[in-house]
């Protein structure tokens, strides 16, 4: 190996003075511009100028493409940890899983929960498990198939007043006309169910990720139902919607039998 003058390999010193990429030009473009609006979100401020994000206690919510909730969590980490876990190469079970596709995350919302710093570690957990589940019921009600993707729902408990809610896109524009696609979401839905249903099949998976399973179907046929009437020009049809609320709805009802 070629030496330099004063006993280093010559190679050795091309190879410490080569540029480490940055976190930027590692990643495809599209992930770097979404992880970047990720972050204006994480760093968005309140009336008072606080980092919303920033608020140990909280819950959070993500939506597709469509604005229809999705998921709905809680944490006593920070909103910005939690979210990040979620969305970034800290991977949660939900994700792990194939619960959760993180690219069909478009929007979030949290709910800060500024006011329990003042409270002893029980009223705490108390009031983020009904603020948790107060959104919940809230977010459930919207959504198109009467369910969302969490493996384990909220334990029924007391409504409440939520605080103010803030939301915000993290896809930028011109990548969200592409991922927003109906076909491309047909394909990365038709995906995590496979790989959802690989997991059912391999490991003694809990019943709760079975109902996600079928969640995440009936998700999958309203898309898919609702592009093959934009392709062929109908008016979107009621009739789908209609039934699939009323099979989110048995679900839940059977599963509130349990």
């Amino acid at each position: 190996m070629p030496r330099r003058t004063d006993g280093q390999p010559e190679e050795q010193t091309k190879g410490r003075a080569r540029r480490r990429l940055s976190r930027e030009e590692r990643l495809p473009a599209d992930i770097a511009a979404i992880l970047k609006h990720l972050e204006d979100f994480l760093n968005g401020t309140d009336e008072e100028g606080r980092k919303v994000c920033d608020c140990t206690w909280g819950i959070y919510a993500f939506f597709d493409y469509d604005d229809e909730p999705i998921y709905v969590g809680q944490t006593y980490e920070s909103l910005r940890t939690r979210i990040r876990r979620h969305l970034t190469n800290q991977r949660t079970d939900a994700v792990a899983m194939h619960v959760l596709d993180p690219m069909e995350v478009a929007y979030i919302a949290v709910w800060p929960l500024w006011d329990l710093a003042g409270l002893t570690p029980e009223e705490r957990m108390d009031l983020l498990n009904r603020a948790e589940y107060t959104a919940y019921e809230e977010l459930t009600r919207q959504a198109r198939v009467s369910k969302l993707l969490n493996e384990k729902a909220p334990a029924p408990t007391d409504l409440i007043d939520l605080p103010k809610m803030y939301k915000g896109v993290i896809v930028p524009d011109d990548i969200r006309q592409r991922l927003a696609h109906a076909d491309e979401r047909i394909a990365r839905r038709a995906s995590t169910i496979a790989n959802l249903a690989q997991v059912a099949k391999e490991r003694d998976v809990s019943l709760g990720l079975r109902e996600t399973l079928v969640t995440q179907a009936q998700r999958l046929e309203l898309l898919a139902r609702r592009r093959l009437e934009e392709v062929r020009g109908e008016t979107p049809s009621q009739e789908l919607l209609s039934e699939t609320r009323r099979s989110g709805a048995e679900n839940a009802d059977a599963e509130s039998d349990d």
